[in-house]
């Protein structure tokens, strides 16, 4: 498969990726939907009529729109077939579009002149705990090495709902928050500026498919036709805020002041290659949770911490989606056993991400083990939790034995001092 849309061998976007996002550009201030491919965007506003096929010539509406929640609400025929129809026009031996200079002059618009917006209007927000490495750090931390995991760790893909209003786009500032906090145990709680300011390297699901009524289920071994694609995750957390609210009901303002996702969805079918064995589950679920097939996947990811004073950049974790205990369709199951009803365009986060190496953690709070071991910056700085000022960059990838690269951009946010509160 070979494209006529040029681009480098190491571009995130090649033919077989593909993934959606919605953007405005010089050319267009409405939101449009929009394929990426290496350094451009596709306009599927503007060839929506190309959309032809027996499933799609009467839905060529949802391409029309300003977020991607029809589309998602779409049957998993309806998506492979929309894929086929876009790779088709953008193969090398394909004219329609590559001949019609007209045509490709409104179609085409280069990423770095465009605007990326939240690609869909996000109903409900939940985060999961899934990475086994992650709760057991945690735990050891706060608990203890005996008692390390909680005792329905693994019966159980544990999670909370959280707060969709403040979830943005990469590349958009975070405020450091207010809150109370307890800073000396015993003691009266204290009210100011977080001081344990963390990021969480996440992924996400958006959920797709036609809505679900109150009262249905889907199971693990039905969730698939229900999962739309993937972006990266950072769920910004204030980790001494955090440590004071969440007994007895679990995260709150902690959680809710910002979590910044990347723009491009990578769907399931450009990701199918890169499918790996399920982490091994030493509990056999309920059945409700049980499916045979593999679902885990070998998404290789890096965060990036670069201090204001400095214009470099430090990698200071690597690690893998494939650590996740909990597949994303055990996840899905979980949120509706009890009858939950889903949307499409609804979001669900993995949890932290960490592996079981010390530079695959997550999370600041893993990487300084709790402030205990600081981390050394390239520029010699030394972090052990954000400062003013951070940048924090996600990245993620898949790449196989020929080189193709599958990739999600980044997800890139700058923390911000606290904004006083004049009393």
């Amino acid at each position: 498969m070979k494209s006529f849309i040029e681009y480098s061998p190491n571009s995130d976007f090649p033919i077989e990726n593909l993934p959606y996002g919605v953007f405005t550009s010089p050319k267009n201030v409405e939101k449009h939907i929009g394929v990426a491919i290496g350094e451009w965007i596709l306009d599927l506003n503007v060839v929506s009529h190309l959309f032809n096929g027996p499933l799609l010539k009467d839905k060529q509406h949802v391409f029309k729109e300003e977020k991607l929640n029809a589309f998602m609400g779409l049957t998993r025929p309806h998506w492979i077939e929309a894929r086929k129809t876009i790779q088709s026009l953008l193969d090398v031996s394909n004219t329609t579009l590559q001949n019609d200079s007209q045509l490709r002059e409104r179609a085409f618009i280069k990423q770095r002149e465009a605007k990326m917006h939240v690609p869909a209007e996000i109903g409900d927000y939940s985060d999961f705990y899934s990475s086994i490495h992650h709760a057991t750090n945690v735990g050891i931390m706060f608990r203890g090495k005996e008692n390390a995991l909680p005792s329905n760790w693994k019966h159980i893909p544990i999670g909370y709902h959280g707060r969709c209003s403040s979830i943005v786009i990469s590349g958009t500032p975070i405020t450091r928050p207010y809150g109370q906090t307890l800073p000396v145990d015993g003691a009266e709680p204290h009210f100011g500026p977080c001081r344990l300011m963390d990021f969480e390297l996440e992924m996400a699901c958006f959920v797709g498919g036609p809505p679900t009524k109150v009262g249905e289920r889907v199971i693990a071994k039905e969730a698939e036709d229900r999962i739309f694609g993937f972006v990266l995750m950072n769920d910004w957390s204030a980790r001494d805020i955090q440590k004071w609210e969440y007994v007895p009901l679990g995260p709150f303002t902690a959680k809710n002041l910002g979590t910044s996702i990347s723009p491009w969805i990578v769907t399931i079918e450009a990701l199918r290659p890169y499918i790996v064995d399920n982490y091994p589950q030493d509990i056999t679920p309920f059945p409700y949770l049980r499916h045979d097939d593999k679902f885990n996947f070998d998404i290789k990811l890096e965060v990036d911490l670069k201090p204001e004073s400095s214009p470099v950049a430090t990698t200071i974790s690597r690690s893998n989606y494939r650590f996740l205990y909990w597949t994303v369709k055990q996840q899905l199951a979980q949120q509706t056993i009890t009858g939950c009803n889903l949307r499409p365009g609804d979001l669900l986060g993995s949890g932290t991400i960490s592996g079981d190496t010390s530079d695959s953690y997550g999370s600041m709070l893993e990487l300084s083990w709790k402030g205990t071991k600081p981390l050394r910056l390239l520029n010699s700085e030394e972090r052990k939790f954000l400062q003013d000022g951070d940048t924090v960059i996600l990245r993620g990838y898949c790449i196989d034995e020929n080189g193709v690269r599958i990739g999600f951009g980044n997800c890139e946010g700058k923390l911000l001092p606290a904004l006083p509160i004049q009393e």
